[in-house]
């Protein structure tokens, strides 16, 4: 026998074992839970939470010279971590181990960030608790009112409505200009947009004090116009035009570009596309934008304090005389050593998330909901003008019917000869 027919019989004895050997059970796959709570999990997260304060109470009071609140928490929740990956290893593999550890490290740091928020709420609530039940705090103002004098005098009505007469007036210029910009950003290719998009990334970060310094040079001093609500609305928007631009510009980059070539693919123009198409695709991001901006703006003091001036009179009137806002209301009242001052600080504080609660509120009615979500008046809506078009497009059809039979009872019979 030759060595090549020996191989031969060799890899025919081989493959011949491997057909008789008995085929391995294949594995069910099993797919893994993404979400939900199982009594295992349960048991680790607490187990390791006890494993945790336990090492934390070891370490601080019994093994090592540590002390603070600070580092307890650190030390009790770094070794609740390990403690609870090592529990989740023993029953699931690396992957779902690491997904176990940054959803729980991801539901405490938006526990932490509610709980601050729900501080300060809280606090500032309560601190105002004194002012806040007098009627007299929302209809009066400071004018006949000192700082000895009871909280039953005196009130915010003077910074309410200059608040609302300022954030009005830089809303009317920042809306428009804000999503122009930010439609301009999006449609219009070429070097220039970019550069835009670069400054108004800059002037994100621009300070408040700078925006007030330009406006009260230019305004007050070059123009030689007089501190009022109107100038501290021009200081305002220039707070909130980059904010609104950046968040409207991100918020438009997210609408499905196929939406747009189909629009234009109908013939439709740009302008219509955009107007049509793109704006109502991207409102309920825009209204966030605005609000973000509003949000941004509502706040500001010193702008206000140099544009606007400071008053203790009501004054409805934007282009003439100083205005008063709840943010410079709040920083004056809180500045007096006088209980009841305080107390009407910390009241008008309240007051001033109360009205940004009540604008994010009405953005989110004028927002609507998200684009392919329709509440029951606009799918009424949408319903009745798909009614009107499916009229409009019979009596189009029954128009070009009666026309082609009264073309062809007018035409003469075909001669004999040209029948064919």
């Amino acid at each position: 026998m030759t060595v090549v027919e020996e191989a031969g019989v060799r890899t025919g004895q081989a493959e011949a074992a491997v057909e008789a050997a008995p085929a391995a059970p294949e594995l069910p796959d099993r797919p893994r839970r993404i979400g939900g709570l199982t009594r295992s999990g349960v048991l680790s997260l607490f187990g390791a939470a006890a494993s945790g304060l336990c090492v934390a109470v070891l370490l601080f009071g019994e093994l090592a010279p540590f002390s603070g609140g600070l580092g307890f928490f650190v030390t009790a929740y770094t070794a609740f971590l390990l403690v609870y990956a090592v529990l989740t290893g023993l029953e699931e593999d690396g992957q779902a181990v690491r997904d176990r550890v940054m959803t729980v490290v991801l539901w405490t740091a938006a526990g932490l960030l509610f709980t601050a928020l729900a501080l300060v709420v809280g606090f500032t609530a309560w601190r105002g608790r004194e002012a806040l039940p007098h009627g007299n705090f929302f209809t009066q103002d400071m004018q006949a009112a000192g700082p000895l004098d009871p909280l039953t005098n005196g009130g915010i009505a003077h910074a309410m409505l200059g608040t609302l007469i300022m954030i009005t007036i830089a809303l009317a210029i920042t809306v428009p200009l804000g999503l122009a910009c930010a439609v301009y950003l999006n449609q219009i290719p070429g070097r220039f947009p970019r550069f835009v998009r670069t400054i108004v990334e800059a002037m994100t970060a621009l300070p408040s004090i700078v925006a007030g310094l330009m406006v009260y040079a230019t305004w007050i001093l070059g123009l030689g116009m007089q501190k009022s609500g109107l100038a501290a609305g021009f200081a305002i928007s220039v707070m909130m035009l980059p904010i609104v631009i950046r968040a409207a510009d991100v918020v438009l980059r997210l609408v499905p570009g196929n939406l747009t070539e189909a629009a234009e693919a109908l013939g439709a123009p740009r302008w219509r596309t955009v107007w049509h198409v793109v704006l109502p695709t991207a409102r309920s991001g825009l209204a966030t934008a605005v609000i973000l901006g509003t949000a941004r703006g509502i706040g500001e003091t010193s702008p206000v304090l140099l544009t606007a001036g400071f008053t203790a009179a009501l004054n409805a009137d934007p282009t003439s005389g100083p205005m008063i806002s709840l943010p410079l209301a709040v920083f004056n009242f809180v500045r007096s050593p006088e209980p009841t001052m305080i107390a009407r600080g910390f009241g008008a504080a309240a007051v001033l998330m109360a009205l940004v609660l009540v604008l994010f509120a009405i953005a989110r009615v004028i927002g609507g909901r998200g684009p392919g979500h329709q509440s029951k008046r606009q799918a009424r809506r949408a319903a009745r003008a798909s009614r009107q078009d499916l009229e409009r497009f019979d009596e189009l059809n029954a128009a070009r019917g009666a026309g082609n039979c009264a073309t062809s009872h007018n035409e003469p019979a075909p001669e004999n000869g040209d029948r064919h």
